[in-house]
């Protein structure tokens, strides 16, 4: 089987590396990080302008290149490498990723916004007690006429701050844990009765809690496809979220092997100590199944849903535990210095960690993939 990327997938790669390189180097990142707003719009717009590549998921129809799930685990990775804290994965892979599913007359207006880099979407579907259970939710949108009116919280919402858009995951019926009843909407961010707490979160992010209180909001904000449709926009975020692992292991191990070979015990650089050569070699090997299994995560989200689900868990079970090990060896390499603000590597290790639980841990994908695989 051929596993090569073609040459449009590579110069969409190679396109976003050199721009990235040019505009995204560490000191001004924190520099953005230190902006009221916690970032810099303009890198933003420029993605979609300059380069023109926030379409590259979409269909030609809509203004895109007419990619997919490939060409957005690519840009994942090359986001990753330099810990960017852009609004793609909310905006491009889950919010478009919903709107390729949505009613042609919403598709036909937010994708091109997208695309145009005038569109950030945030997906709020996460709630204090829901763990990692899609179908926990107190939130409600109760019919009210034409529309509906939602009411509920949802925690930790990520580029929230950010949004011109929300894609709120609330309950039309049924009970707390019940899969039937869960539905998608996608709405106006400001309109009246939505509050924000907003935060910065530990890997650089903003983000918010949200407080929804009697929001109207119209009938045609309404995305069928139920919980289904959620637990596929879900899988596909993960192993984006994978994707972006991939970038960001490579940078902890390329930055700590510079590191041994320049910091100096005994009169010669740590780097010859046999123990830190295995360690090295260990990181580099899970760096690369990482790669691995973001890939083959990615390759088999068409399959039908059960083999899709257990293709996806078994790739972040994976991916959790690897990028888990190489965050925790490229930090006890470095000492102490490896957790300062001052140092790049301290960073990538914060946003590794949240990439282990983001969407699932290990665990909770292992008991989802035995689930899956046991009961079939």
């Amino acid at each position: 089987m051929d596993f090569s990327y073609t040459e449009t997938q590579d110069m969409l790669r190679d396109t976003l590396a050199r721009f990235l390189a040019d505009t995204y180097d560490f000191e001004t990142r924190k520099k953005m990080l230190l902006r009221p707003e916690g970032r810099d719009p303009g890198v933003w717009k420029a993605l979609a302008t300059e380069l023109g590549i926030l379409g590259a998921p979409f269909a030609e129809e809509h203004g895109g290149l007419g990619g997919g799930a490939l060409e957005n685990m690519i840009m994942m990775e090359e986001l990753g490498k330099v810990i960017a804290i852009e609004p793609y994965l909310q905006t491009v892979v889950i919010g478009g990723g919903a709107l390729k599913r949505a009613p042609a007359a919403m598709a036909d207006a937010v994708i091109p916004e997208i695309i145009a880099g005038n569109a950030v979407i945030a997906f709020a579907y996460a709630e204090p007690q829901g763990r990692y259970d899609l179908a926990n939710i107190r939130t409600t949108a109760k019919a009210d006429g034409a529309g509906y009116v939602l009411s509920g919280h949802k925690a930790v919402v990520y580029a929230a701050p950010w949004a011109t858009h929300l894609l709120v995951t609330a309950r039309t019926g049924g009970s707390q844990r019940e899969r039937e009843g869960v539905e998608l909407f996608l709405i106006d961010a400001t309109l009246p009765g939505i509050v924000r707490r907003d935060y910065p979160t530990v890997d650089g992010f903003q983000a918010s809690e949200i407080y929804f209180e009697n929001v109207a909001i119209p009938g045609d904000a309404h995305i069928p496809g139920g919980i289904s449709l959620i637990e596929l926009l879900a899988d596909e975020a993960t192993v984006a979220i994978c994707g972006e692992a991939c970038g960001v292991s490579r940078k902890l191990h390329e930055g700590t092997l510079d590191y041994i070979k320049q910091r100096k015990q005994f009169g010669q650089p740590i780097g010859k100590f046999q123990v830190l050569q295995h360690r090295m070699a260990d990181m580099f090997v899970e760096v690369e199944q990482i790669a691995s299994m973001a890939l083959m995560g990615t390759l088999k989200l068409d399959l039908a849903a059960d083999e899709r689900k257990a293709a996806v868990s078994l790739a972040k079970a994976k991916v959790a535990r690897s990028i888990n090990f190489v965050g925790q060896n490229a930090i006890q390499t470095h000492g102490g210095i490896g957790i300062t603000v001052e140092l790049a590597i301290g960073h990538y290790f914060k946003r590794a960690t949240m990439i282990e639980n983001q969407f699932g841990s290990a665990d909770f994908h292992l008991g989802r993939f035995e689930d899956l695989t046991l009961a079939a």
